[in-house]
């Protein structure tokens, strides 16, 4: 492997530009050719397997990429999306670059996340999501439409537990990621058709796009979707489908599927249980889809989910707000879920438990390991790092003052503020180690998980404060790892 490929400790993604060299230059000199070359070559290595891989583009975030796969059955696509994972981060380490699949790496950075796109078809190809231009007019839409508003509201906490993982808790709400509250968005269109039938008991209209002027003489007027265009929504309607945005990154979309698939399974089979009895079956529909969305309104929510007020108003909803995997987790083995896994015999009531105990475990057992290297790293390398930059600084306090300067107010600043971080994270550090002890002391299960959840990773944000301040302060060539800027900005 050539040299200036290999990780070195000073960069993750590849060489830093040498002296005198513009970082334009290394940018479009060494990186950008890098990424093009990674990527061709990862949708040969898909195509190969055929996985139908498609678009690929540069995110919001620095180094930050989308890659998406044409849709097919959800058995193939939870394959496909596993062999995605595996070739990207096979093919990036040939090219000498790390495909980081974390939700939240970085705080204050967008985090990454999949987009679960999902739908409906019949066995001949008919898209049962697909409105039509009047979808006040589409009997069967909104019936099908109605059922799934009823199926999440009734599971949102499932829902919820399907895309929870330690990664994940860091990501959702923060950054262009979806709340952790669970909402539907149906778009200006859709929820002024759930509006009418919900006050009149029957929809006449449809709304349709409004007409933007562009003020450009020489260029067109364009009209407005009056689909999705929120970006804030976990489970949103896009034209003709439903995309569900908070599975993580480095998950499997497979619980979200086994979740979205089973419970509207059972919202069908209530409105069959009704509509089959019925004597008049089109009055039966038309109530059926009236009480549905009047029922469960309170999970239709098309406005910004960051923000305060919406946590206010969720919560005067009735409507869940499980904000970390420890509380998502019981979700499996509440009795409302095992009778639907088990009527449709999906999961038995053991298959659940044992599910829910690994959780636990898994929890637990991520947590411990990423305290114990944030213990490791901060022991071993970052306050050894600080302690030395304390050193250069009190010698060149002295020699200034040995030269017969007096003015050394700077470096003494920065020693004494340099020096209380390095306390504090003395301080932290030890806690850490404490609470991490402590830990692995208690038997496996819920208990340990809370612990690690209420204990351990709050111990960890405290490490984490002081350290990032100091990385801000100590001089780079003595700071032992990649910074923030080496990391996000090299590719």
């Amino acid at each position: 492997m050539r040299k200036d490929l290999v990780y070195t400790g000073r960069t993750l993604f590849g060489t830093m530009p040498s002296k005198g060299q513009e970082m334009d230059d290394h940018y479009f000199g060494i990186i950008q050719p890098r990424i093009a070359s990674f990527m061709k070559d990862v949708d040969i290595e898909l195509w190969k397997m055929g996985v139908t891989a498609k678009t690929e583009h540069n995110e919001v975030a620095p180094g930050q990429h989308e890659l998406a796969v044409i849709y097919s059955e959800a058995n193939v696509a939870t394959d496909d999306n596993h062999l995605v994972m595996q070739t990207l981060k096979r093919v990036a380490r040939k090219h000498g670059l790390k495909c980081l699949l974390h939700e939240k790496p970085f705080e204050g950075v967008n985090g990454s996340g999949k987009h679960d796109n999902w739908s409906l078809t019949t066995d001949d190809g008919i898209n049962l999501l697909d409105p039509g231009k009047t979808p006040h007019e589409n009997i069967q839409f909104l019936l099908i439409l109605s059922c799934i508003v009823k199926a999440v509201d009734e599971h949102a906490g499932l829902l919820r537990e399907s895309a929870a993982d330690p990664g994940n808790d860091h990501r959702l709400g923060a950054n262009e990621a979806p709340p952790a509250i669970l909402s539907i968005f149906l778009g200006e269109q859709l929820e002024d058709v759930v509006e009418q039938l919900i006050s009149t008991g029957d929809a006449k209209r449809s709304l349709k796009g409004e007409r933007l002027s562009t003020g450009v003489s020489s260029l067109p007027d364009l009209y407005k979707d009056a689909t999705d265009r929120n970006r804030t929504s976990p489970f949103a309607f896009t034209g003709n489908k439903f995309e569900f945005r908070m599975v993580g990154s480095q998950d499997s979309i497979a619980e979200p599927n086994v979740v979205l698939n089973t419970i509207v399974a059972e919202a069908f089979s209530d409105a069959c249980d009704i509509l089959e009895k019925a004597d008049h079956f089109q009055l039966a529909v038309h109530d059926l889809i009236k009480k549905n969305f009047t029922e469960h309104e309170r999970i239709i929510f098309n406005g910004d989910g960051y923000s305060d007020e919406w946590v206010k108003e969720a919560a005067r909803r009735g409507l869940p707000n499980i904000t970390c995997e420890v509380d998502a987790i019981p979700e499996l083995v509440t009795e409302q879920t095992i009778r639907m896994y088990e009527k449709f015999h999906v999961f038995t009531r053991t298959e659940l438990e044992s599910r829910a105990e690994i959780k636990y475990e898994n929890y637990a057992k991520t947590i411990n390991i990423e305290a114990k290297a944030m213990i490791n790293i901060a022991s071993k390398r970052l306050i050894p790092a600080v302690v030395r930059y304390t050193t250069v600084l009190a010698d060149s306090i002295n020699a200034v003052r040995a030269a017969g300067v007096d003015e050394v107010s700077v470096q003494t600043e920065l020693l004494q503020k340099t020096s209380t971080l390095l306390r504090e994270s003395m301080n932290a550090l030890r806690a850490l180690s404490e609470v991490d002890g402590q830990a692995n002391t208690m038997a496996r299960g819920r208990e340990q998980a809370k612990f690690c959840h209420d204990k351990v990773t709050p111990a960890m944000d405290a490490l984490r404060r002081p350290i990032d301040e100091l990385e801000q302060i100590v001089d780079k060539s003595l700071w032992p790892m990649p910074s923030y800027g080496d990391l996000l900005f090299e590719v």
